[in-house]
């Protein structure tokens, strides 16, 4: 037994690969790009550590390359729900009553695993199943992941080392207890990474988990569970229940022992979440943790002093990478008067060069659209802005679904500050500029202030100190994460904690000791070291 006080092992960020013409990794990825292609794929659920085939399938699409079908995926019902919730509460005392340090033990392998066998399948999976370009993929499903697995360790032992002060003749300690039930993670197909830390963070806290992927990262997220798997995380910590949200939400929700939600998404169905757990309060053993991420309408302030050379790059990567589908992606660009008659022509001129196709030529800076639903809304967004006298295309505009969920890279210029396209979250790549007058910048941040419902992430360009100092406190509520002189886009754990508040989530900031925090129950214990012997105090010595 070890009765030492263990340190984690300082953590760094995972280098991240260029796949540069030539060099061996680029090799490695093709190759796996080949060998995942050529795999038929049928993935089960997993539950309570054995893989499940319901018979009820679906299928396995390539965004980029729509008539390309990688496999197939079974899909959980209600039967499978309730599996998946027993094994949670069967695996959950054996787990929470792991030392800390030897659940740490597990998710370290888990990132050595990540960052060496498994690299090119994540980021092959990732790339195939999400259309992520090389870079995208890496950054995301291989570096961010393991990224999550070596600093939230860390975060632990901050968290079990924070203890009380004691008094003379007494000892004060404090317990962090896993939740009293399972956590319920549900994840989105942007992110692997996210994929990962919601099912994971509460796990290393002791907690047991049901995990309901999204329908459209299941490849990435399969491999995933199999790295748990070989890691040695026990049978039934966390259960990978793929399938229809109503259903697996119906079950979870029903459970006396649903203790915590773990979710990124939209925040309609946050909300929606939210009011179906406050009306199933009286059933819960205890009050549900609930924390979640949503959604943004990230902006970039462009100050009357700003670089734009490098605003013009900021925009671009800010709002195109991904194809705009990242919470932080940047959709709506302020311009001052001073500088949109030379700069906007510019952007646009730059936006119409992007090459954009499918990921397997990585010579594409963007491939498509998650799937049909994505394309559908954004078009009509777009045919929208053709026809309305409060907005102009300057760039891209076109869509094209023959061959995949194809959205031109796009800039609009709005006339209205309030155009949809100012304040809706389109989540693809459309960046929506609108002119605003420098001769009165307070009225400039308030607008940017009070536009979007959302407060995730926002960037302050500027060269003057005065413009970012007063750029920061009229904007420090419009965003979790500010960035100065620099894209709002790419947190990076353990370095930019990432989070919003308003309409953006509940600000729990993963990557970080504040979201590990949410996943424990504290609990005081104090032990008198000489215990009194007589009940009497001294005043009543006399009267």
């Amino acid at each position: 037994m070890n009765n030492s006080i263990p340190r984690v092992p300082r953590p760094a960020n995972e280098p991240i690969l260029g796949f540069a013409p030539g060099s061996p990794e680029k090799a490695a990825l093709k190759a796996e790009l080949a060998r995942i292609r050529e795999t038929k794929w049928d993935i089960p659920l997993y539950i309570g550590g054995k893989e499940i085939r319901t018979g009820r399938t679906a299928p396995l699409i390539r965004p980029d390359a729509k008539g390309e079908v990688l496999g197939q995926y079974h899909l959980a019902g209600e039967a499978e729900v309730q599996m998946a919730i027993s094994a949670a509460k069967a695996a959950k005392a054996e787990w929470e009553a792991q030392p800390w340090e030897e659940r740490a033990a597990v998710f370290l392998r888990m990132a050595e695993l990540v960052t060496g066998k498994y690299r090119m399948a994540l980021d092959a999976a990732c790339m195939l199943g999400q259309s992520k370009t090389p870079y995208q993929a890496e950054i995301d499903a291989v570096c961010e992941v393991a990224d999550f697995f070596r600093f939230n360790p860390v975060y632990m032992e901050e968290i079990y080392s924070n203890q009380p002060e004691s008094g003379k003749a007494e000892w004060n300690r404090l317990a962090f207890r896993p939740l009293d039930g399972f956590v319920y993670a549900v994840t989105p197909f942007n992110f692997t990474s996210i994929a990962a830390n919601l099912a994971t963070a509460p796990a290393m806290m002791g907690n047991t988990v049901v995990w309901k992927p999204a329908s459209s990262s299941i490849l990435s997220n399969w491999i995933l569970v199999k790295i748990y798997e070989e890691a040695g995380l026990p049978p039934g910590v966390i259960n990978f229940v793929p399938g229809p949200g109503s259903i697996i939400t119906k079950g979870v929700l029903a459970s006396p022992d649903f203790a915590g939600l773990h979710f990124t998404g939209s925040t309609a169905v946050f909300q929606s979440l939210w009011r179906q757990i406050a009306e199933g309060l009286s059933r819960y053993k205890s009050y549900p943790r609930i924390v979640g991420e949503t959604g943004g309408k990230d902006f970039i302030f462009a100050d009357p002093s700003a670089d734009v050379d490098a605003l013009l790059v900021a925009c671009l990567r800010g709002s195109m990478e991904y194809q705009g589908q990242k919470c932080s992606a940047a959709s709506r660009l302020y311009v001052p008067k001073s500088l949109a008659p030379s700069f906007l022509p510019r952007l646009a001129a730059e936006m119409g060069k992007i090459p954009q196709g499918e990921i397997t030529d990585f010579r594409n800076f963007m491939g498509a659209v998650i799937d049909e639903a994505a394309f559908d809304g954004i078009a009509a967004y777009l045919e929208r802005a053709k026809k309305s006298p409060k907005a102009k295309i300057l760039a891209g505009g076109g869509c094209d679904k023959s061959k995949g969920f194809y959205i031109q890279p796009t800039l609009i210029q709005a006339e209205d500050p309030h155009y949809e396209t100012m304040e809706e979250e389109l989540f693809g790549p459309v960046l929506t500029a609108y002119v605003y007058d420098d001769s009165d910048m307070d009225a400039a941040y308030s607008l940017v202030d009070s536009t979007s419902p959302y407060a995730l992430t926002g960037a302050v360009w500027a060269r003057d100190r005065r413009a970012i100092t007063r750029g920061l406190a009229a904007l420090r509520n419009a965003a979790g994460n500010l960035y100065v002189n620099d894209k709002p886009t790419g947190a990076v754990v353990g370095k930019q904690p990432f989070g919003g508040a308003r309409a953006s989530g509940t600000n729990d900031k993963a990557g970080s000791m504040l979201n590990l925090l949410r996943w424990a129950s504290a609990g005081a214990i104090k032990e008198n070291l000489a215990p009194p012997v007589a009940w009497s105090y001294p005043h009543m010595g006399e009267a």
